[in-house]
């Protein structure tokens, strides 16, 4: 196991439309939703290390969450991170190279919550940052953890959830 540090960001999809007739897969986002996938786009890019790598589920408002953060780095659409288990999630990000040092993950609740929480456990966690994702993991909500060793070792308990930010 390599001792490099990594990044992991869970966003969750920005506040999405309820238009009648359409499917939940394929909803867009609302005007809000736009306007704060942007701002948390910026906060990514001011705060965060540059991101190397995104994972992000097919559905619709998933994908526009991701293009108006204008992140520009290689994407992966994946069916499996739509309606799935922190443990689907884990296994997406064991398959992530090494050569990453940054992943972003753009997905869905209650999934988001479940799997920052489920990895946090590292010793420079933030317990307030796990009371906030513990109340609530807002729309654009966007942990940050770190990961020491490689991508495939990610496992429960095996990060440090060091911030939660919601860009609002």
């Amino acid at each position: 196991m390599s001792e490099t540090q990594r990044t992991l960001l869970l966003m969750r999809h920005a506040k999405s439309g309820y238009p009648p007739g359409v499917a939940d897969h394929d909803r867009p986002l609302a005007p809000r939703g736009i306007r704060e996938a942007g701002l948390g786009g910026d906060w990514l890019r001011a705060n965060q290390p540059s991101i190397d790598f995104v994972l992000c589920s097919t559905a619709n408002r998933a994908r526009q969450t991701l293009a108006h953060t204008g992140i520009d780095a290689p994407v992966q659409y994946r069916e499996r991170l739509y309606h799935t288990t922190p443990g689907t999630m884990i296994d997406e990000i064991n398959g992530v190279a090494d050569t990453v040092h940054t992943l972003l993950v753009v997905g869905h609740e209650p999934t988001m919550s479940a799997l920052a929480l489920g990895l946090a456990g590292g010793d420079d966690t933030d317990n307030a940052a796990i009371q906030r994702i513990s109340e609530k993991y807002p729309t654009s909500g966007i942990a940050v953890l770190h990961v020491a060793g490689d991508w495939k070792d990610v496992q429960l308990g095996s990060a440090a959830l060091t911030g939660f930010h919601v860009p609002r």
